[in-house]
């Protein structure tokens, strides 16, 4: 085995915890000597042990001389753990490996300085492109301060969401809609628009076999029409954020004061803004956002240039109508240049559906969408 076998186990380790370590990014360490692992392991939660801690402890007194293989620059700095390049100097390790940089202000090089200035040789760059791709979240928040953006959307062949009649239980086969639930489980925040809290009265929860985490439930409500009887207002089983605009009365918001996990968000426009909410979720830690929303929504994000993934369920089904409902409202772009060019990252069968995953084209060198 060489650096990338190495690096592979590693980045894999790392993807097994994605979802699970926010505001923190997902990392995964081994340790090689004599080309032996001797240790492994992943950061697991935030305020928990770093990676590199955990496949150091695996290693032991082996560790001396040994080789780290690290899919993100270790820390230098005191958070809620002590600094990992501390730790990898302190066992006396003689190489370490490093996919790419932390571009978190607080490292951002200061890691690899240190193991360099401690004599430790340092490579820098193995599978940087796959290190980049398991923590895209993690390095879109840390320089936007807003959430990566992705967005759900289940239509048939010609592209509808529902029939005339608003119909649209259900498009896809019951294997597409349980891999929804895994995205749920992954990201931060769920959020839908009021139309779709209205029309479907969904719980949006996460429903695995082996169980999830219930993510924040965020509506944008202009008007705030949510009804107080929907699952996302009764249920309890995660908080719910409802965006509503400034004209909203007093004792409309009063209806929902007291119930449990609810809060009311309201904005000083009076439609509601997306860009704001986004910078909103932001400053509240939300690095991560599912949008299961309707066509108004998402052509919100289109607009504003904020979609950074794209996840489309294609069904082998044909609804046709003028007025059908499609995935993408709004204004709509005025010209093909204005179009925003994706490329696509994946395609494959759930049952009868087609699974498609597309990210916004980006230019040479640039490994973020700007919002």
């Amino acid at each position: 085995m060489n650096d990338e076998d190495y690096m592979k186990f590693a980045l894999n380790l790392a993807k097994q915890v994605s979802g699970q370590t926010n505001p923190n990014p997902p990392v995964g360490a081994v340790v090689v000597k004599n080309g032996e692992i001797i240790g492994f392991g992943a950061h697991l939660r935030a305020g928990e042990a770093h990676a590199e801690v955990h496949a150091l402890q695996m290693a032991g007194e082996k560790a001396q001389d040994a080789t780290i293989y690290v899919t993100l620059e270790p820390c230098s700095h005191f958070g809620k753990t002590p600094p990992c390049a501390d730790l990898i100097i302190e066992k006396g390790i003689k190489r370490a490996v490093v996919a790419v940089s932390d571009p978190n202000e607080k490292v951002a090089g200061r890691g690899v300085e240190k193991l360099r200035d401690a004599g430790i040789e340092v490579s820098l760059g193995i599978l940087q492109s796959d290190a980049e791709q398991v923590n895209e979240v993690f390095f879109h928040y840390t320089k936007t301060k807003t959430p990566y953006v992705t967005v759900k959307s289940a239509v048939s062949l010609d592209g509808k969401t529902a029939t005339v009649h608003g119909d649209s239980k259900w498009i896809t086969d019951e294997e597409a809609r349980l891999d929804v639930h895994h995205y749920r489980h992954k990201n931060d925040a769920i959020l839908v628009g009021v139309n779709t809290v209205i029309a479907d009265n969904p719980s949006l929860t996460t429903r695995l076999p082996n169980g999830g985490k219930n993510s924040l439930r965020v509506i944008l409500d202009t008007h705030l029409r949510t009804p107080l009887h929907a699952n996302v207002i009764t249920d309890h089983e995660a908080d719910t954020w409802i965006f509503i605009g400034k004209n909203v009365t007093e004792q409309r918001i009063g209806s929902f004061i007291e119930k449990d996990r609810v809060k009311i968000i309201q904005m000083d426009d009076k439609q509601i803004n997306i860009d704001k909410v986004l910078k909103f979720l932001g400053n509240k830690g939300v690095m991560s956002l599912f949008v299961e929303g309707g066509s108004e929504v998402n052509g919100s994000l289109l607009e504003g240039n904020h979609i950074n993934q794209l996840i489309l369920y294609m069904a082998p089904k044909l609804i046709g109508g003028k007025t059908a409902p499609t995935a993408f409202a709004g204004k709509g772009l005025q010209s093909m240049a204005e179009t925003l060019a994706f490329d696509i990252k994946q395609v494959e069968m759930i049952s009868k559906d087609i699974k498609i995953i597309a990210i916004p084209r980006k230019d040479d060198g640039d490994v973020y969408r700007n919002n």
